[in-house]
């Protein structure tokens, strides 16, 4: 989630998104995003080293069954 140049949220009403959002695009203030959390973090680094290790054979077939199971 975005948040603004002291820390807070976009605001809730209509009126105040759309007037931040006019400031993020005119450069008045920046907008900075937060930090992806540590699962996020561990999952990708995860995902990276099974990539390096699975063979595309593997892959495949866990596809396979993968869609067999949501089409199937």
């Amino acid at each position: 989630m975005a948040i603004g140049p002291r820390g807070e949220g976009r605001p809730a009403n209509v009126i105040g998104a759309a007037v931040m959002v006019a400031r993020i695009a005119t450069g008045e203030i920046e907008e900075r995003m937060r930090e992806p959390l540590g699962k996020v973090q561990s999952g990708l680094a995860g995902a990276k080293a099974r990539a390096a290790n699975v063979s595309k054979e593997e892959r495949s077939a866990v596809a396979r069954k993968a869609a067999a199971a949501r089409w199937g």
